[in-house]
């Protein structure tokens, strides 16, 4: 069996990079064949009329966001995970939320602000006072697109409301209602439909609780209710791997986000749990699974 773990062409953090050689390292101990590859490699390309694979795999771990590699790879016959369908609707943080609505789980107020194309425009005071009244403050501030907490802001005034709607304008963007304790969430990550492992994240020195933003990771029981509403979003979505992060506002998990390829460095280390040996393991399983079925 031979496999690809793929990687952003321009992978630079410690955290990614060893989130791949753990993988990596996982598979081959199962006796997987296996390559860590950049996106941008000519992995798969349109020619003669079609999509063309350049080298032979049976499954890709899929660690990009980008949707046109993903969608080619399947159109070449090769699994990934997570799918790329599933990989898109997590990658859009606005999508994920419409996914999950009406799905069983607890979100915050939503409002997708709409898209501006002219830099010359100005945001309207109906829709400053539109979101004022439907989330009032604080409120949460985020960028569609966007990983480790960058442009997510926590806005306590009309004033910063209005500053930070003019300098998103252009990009697609959302509005939350403000839920839980600033600066803590929990990450459940999830394998295979399963909770397998979990930690509270704080942040002392900001709203934001994500390890990359300063955030440290600290093992916790998982309760059943942030049990639940993890595994329900992996469903929901089509999961293979993800990290959902839960804020607990008076007991009640509240879905915050969904990470396809969500690091699980910083959650092996505080709670011992092998998660790339689990994730290497379902790969595995799934691909033996799918081969009998032909």
């Amino acid at each position: 069996m031979r496999a690809v773990v793929l990687v952003n062409a321009y992978i630079r953090t410690a955290g990614m990079i060893r989130q791949a050689e753990r993988i990596a390292e996982e598979l081959r101990g199962l006796g997987v064949q296996t390559e860590i590859e950049k996106n941008g490699n000519f992995l798969c390309e349109v020619q003669k009329n079609d999509v063309n694979l350049s080298r032979n795999c049976d499954f890709v771990v899929y660690l990009d966001k980008d949707k046109y590699l993903s969608r080619m790879l399947e159109r070449c016959g090769i699994r990934l995970f997570n799918r790329a369908q599933a990989v898109e609707l997590c990658d859009d943080k606005m999508l994920t939320t419409i996914a999950l609505a009406g799905a069983g789980v607890k979100l915050p107020d939503t409002v997708a602000a709409p898209l501006c194309y002219y830099s010359d425009a100005s945001v309207s005071e109906e829709w400053i006072r539109g979101i004022e009244e439907r989330l009032g403050y604080p409120m949460v501030i985020k960028k569609s697109f966007g990983s480790w907490g960058m442009d997510v802001r926590l806005l306590s005034s009309r004033e910063e409301l209005r500053r930070a709607a003019e300098e998103y304008k252009m990009f697609p963007h959302l509005y939350q209602k403000k839920v839980g304790k600033s600066g803590e969430d929990i990450r459940v990550l999830v394998v295979g439909g399963k909770a397998i492992a979990c930690m509270k994240r704080k942040n002392e020195g900001d709203f934001r609780s994500n390890i990359e933003a300063g955030g440290k990771g600290y093992a916790i029981e998982l309760s059943p209710k942030f049990r639940d509403a993890a595994e329900k979003c992996a469903k929901v979505l089509g999961l293979d791997y993800c990290g959902v992060d839960l804020l607990d506002e008076g007991g009640v998990p509240y879905v915050c986000e969904v990470n396809s390829n969500a690091l699980f460095n910083e959650a092996e280390r505080v709670t011992g749990v092998n998660v790339a040996g689990a994730f290497a393991r379902y790969m595995v399983e799934a691909m033996k699974n799918s081969l009998q079925d032909v």
